[in-house]
C-alpha cells in the first residue's frame, strides 16, 4: 500500500465555520487537527458518556455543533466536521 502524500487533501487545512471556531479556533486547520481539538474539549469537559465511552454528550456550544442532538457516537465525529467547514 503506498504512503500517504504530504500534501494529500486530508491535510490539506479547512476554515471551520462559526459554530466549530467557537470550540477549535478560527485558524484553518487540517481535519485531523480538528479531531485532536475537539477530543481535547470533549475529555477537558468530562464529557464522554459514563457507560459507553464511544458516545459523546453535548453541552451548549456541542449542542449547536451536533445539530441538536444531545449525544452522538464517536463514529458521527466526521460527518459532524464535514457539515462544519467552509469549503
Amino acid at each position: 500500500m503506498p504512503a500517504a502524500k504530504a500534501n494529500s487533501k486530508f491535510m490539506a487545512p479547512v476554515t471551520p465555520n462559526d459554530t466549530l471556531s467557537d470550540i477549535i479556533g478560527a485558524k484553518p486547520v487540517p481535519r485531523t487537527e480538528i479531531v485532536k481539538k475537539l477530543w481535547v474539549y470533549i475529555k477537558k469537559n468530562n464529557l464522554q458518556d459514563k457507560k459507553n465511552r464511544r458516545n459523546i454528550n453535548a453541552d451548549e456550544k456541542l449542542l449547536k455543533l451536533f445539530a441538536g442532538k444531545k449525544q452522538i457516537s464517536m463514529f458521527d465525529l466526521a460527518g459532524v466536521i464535514g457539515k462544519n467547514i467552509k469549503k
